[in-house]
């Protein structure tokens, strides 16, 4: 009985080892940076640890606050077009960002299928 035990968790063991590594792609490094105070920028480039799945990466960017403006309602920035390179997502702005504080919203799915997320804000001065 107790050979039994032994042989069936080794061969747990051997098995579960050989399963490949679900890892996630994480966020390495983006321009402009969280928390960053940047001049007017035209794109907006993150550098992520995996490939991406381009049709199912994306970013979706807010001004939350402009300077003077008590109270500034989110305002949904359009005209960004995205585009995906290996581990890089890269969104063109049609305009450079005007003063203000800005939400980036970011998601991301590479080849394990999951879709990863995450915000940071960012200040345009």
């Amino acid at each position: 009985m107790r050979r039994l035990s032994l042989i069936t968790l080794t061969a747990s063991t051997l098995f579960v080892s050989a399963l490949p590594a679900a890892a996630h792609p994480r966020l390495v490094s983006a321009s402009p940076a969280a928390d960053a105070s940047v001049a007017s920028p035209t794109q907006i480039v993150l550098t992520f640890s995996e490939s991406l799945v381009a049709p199912l990466s994306g970013i979706e960017l807010a001004m939350t606050a402009m300077p003077g403006m008590a109270d500034h309602p989110r305002m949904p920035i359009r005209g960004v077009t995205t585009k995906v390179e290996g581990r890089t997502l890269t969104a063109k702005l049609a305009r450079p960002l005007s003063a203000g504080t800005y939400e980036l919203n970011w998601h991301v799915v590479a080849g394990d299928q999951h879709r990863i997320e995450n915000t940071y804000t960012f200040t345009v001065r």
